[in-house]
């Protein structure tokens, strides 16, 4: 039982023969994918934040030229490339998602994967601005996989100081009351978002105690941080403005920050990670995100203490998770989201998704349209959200369709115990062994309980 749970739980999925690899060392096979460096990259056109951040710039000339000409009157078209960079840049745009999709579905490191999901999903960015969904790849290339097995404070630091969350969460034009810059910024003053957030979402949590008066505190420790503008060196890329930071000391909740720049908003992030408060709130996330929607307090507690022993080092606190005996309950608690359903039916038959538009119709279909979580919370991870009627005949139509691509040519029983190990039951073994066609029975094992949770 502890080979299956080691590859659907801590995984993504099992792909063939990967159960019978991790009997022998069903925790240890898991363990050993936690690595210093972090989780594997996927394979695209590694474009950087800055280079993502200058296509966008320039397509957005090139379109303002055209809107010019366009009022003017004037006959001229608009320049041919123009439509070239926009297709090429929503190309670009889902080759990130696919790459990432199939490093998802081919990877033996499944645990390294589902961890690094986690993290992108707990620091989120989001399509809703053109400028942040062209760098949603290269964040979670540069600020999330390196980080994810480092320690959390560095890996706070790589968020809150990326592009893509500075143009997210408006960060970047946030310009202190009182700073040099106030009044020269047509309207443009103190952005309170990047604050709120990291204090609700990605540190202490919304229960911590704090007031609005810290959080408009937090912001004015955080002006400065923006993005190099594209007459500047550093486009694209973090830059400190010290025009625009707000002079002076700040208190945030109980603590005094003297003036000190950038490394006023540093301090304050440093402090948020190594406060108990996030300690307890990121822990409850992970544990509710791997083992239940309402999990073990003695579970949250464990990774606590793991993450205050160790000043915040995430490599430990997945080493305590993967020892700890509640996360090897063997009831299935956790609901797939669509992602990992259809990740983790790729898996299944050993195979990956052949183009963008192989994926992404029925993620946006259930509700889970590829690098757009409909806010800066993240995607859910609970039953209630992602079990819904509607979604399950979703999943079904689905589930029916790849039966009729790929079931003709497998063998149901077998598959069913590739799948599934010790966790196949035996009504659904049964089930799949008696059904009329091969396609019928690929199509109940994918929507049987077993398969749908984890």
């Amino acid at each position: 039982m502890m080979a299956a749970l080691a590859v659907t739980r801590f995984g993504l999925g099992a792909r063939p023969g990967e159960i019978d690899a991790a009997r022998s060392d069903p925790q240890g096979s898991i363990t050993a994918q936690i690595q210093r460096s972090g989780a594997d990259k996927p394979v695209d056109d590694a474009d950087t934040a800055a280079q993502r951040f200058t296509w966008i710039r320039d397509y957005q000339d090139a379109r303002s030229t055209e809107r010019a000409l366009n009022n003017a009157g004037g006959s001229e078209r608009a320049p041919s490339t123009l439509m070239d960079t926009r297709l090429q840049l929503r190309d670009k745009i889902q080759n990130d998602f696919l790459a990432r999709a199939r490093l998802g579905a081919n990877t033996p490191a499944a645990f390294r994967e589902r961890w690094a999901l986690f993290w992108a999903n707990h620091f989120t960015v989001s399509s809703t601005k053109q400028i942040t969904f062209a760098m949603i790849g290269p964040f979670e290339r540069e600020a999330i996989r390196p980080n994810v097995f480092n320690s959390f404070e560095n890996l706070l630091v790589a968020s809150s100081t990326h592009p893509a969350m500075l143009t997210y969460l408006d960060q970047a034009s946030s310009i202190g009351p009182n700073s040099r810059a106030a009044g020269r910024r047509g309207g443009k003053g103190l952005n309170e978002n990047l604050a709120r957030e990291i204090l609700e979402l990605h540190t202490v949590g919304v229960d911590a105690g704090y007031r609005q008066a810290d959080v408009t505190e937090f912001a004015r420790a955080l002006t400065g941080f923006s993005v190099g503008r594209d007459n500047e060196d550093r486009a694209g890329q973090f830059v400190f403005r010290d025009n625009a930071h707000e002079p002076g000391a700040r208190t945030i909740m109980g603590r005094r920050y003297a003036e000190a720049d950038i490394k006023q908003g540093w301090a304050v992030l440093k402090d948020l990670a190594a406060d108990p408060r996030t300690a307890h709130h990121v822990c409850s996330k992970i544990a509710r995100h791997f083992v239940s929607d309402t999990p073990p307090q003695t579970l949250t507690a464990r990774l606590e203490k793991r993450w205050m022993d160790t000043g915040g080092d995430l490599a430990e606190v997945a080493k305590a998770l993967v020892e700890s005996p509640e996360a090897w309950d063997p009831t299935p608690a956790k609901f797939k989201t669509p992602y990992e359903f259809t990740l983790s039916t790729w898996r299944l038959i050993g195979a990956q998704p052949s183009a963008y538009d192989r994926i992404a119709p029925i993620l946006t279909g259930l509700g889970q349209k590829p690098f757009s979580p409909p806010s800066p919370k993240g995607w859910a991870e609970d039953a209630q959200t992602w079990a819904s009627p509607d979604g399950l005949i979703k999943r079904m139509q689905w589930a029916q369709g790849m039966a009729a691509a790929v079931a003709d040519r497998t063998d149901p029983n077998a598959l069913a115990v590739s799948a599934l190990g010790e966790r196949l039951t035996p009504a659904v073994a049964k089930a799949v062994s008696r059904a009329e066609t091969r396609r019928e029975a690929f199509a109940l094992l994918v929507m049987s309980p077993e398969f749908q949770r984890r």
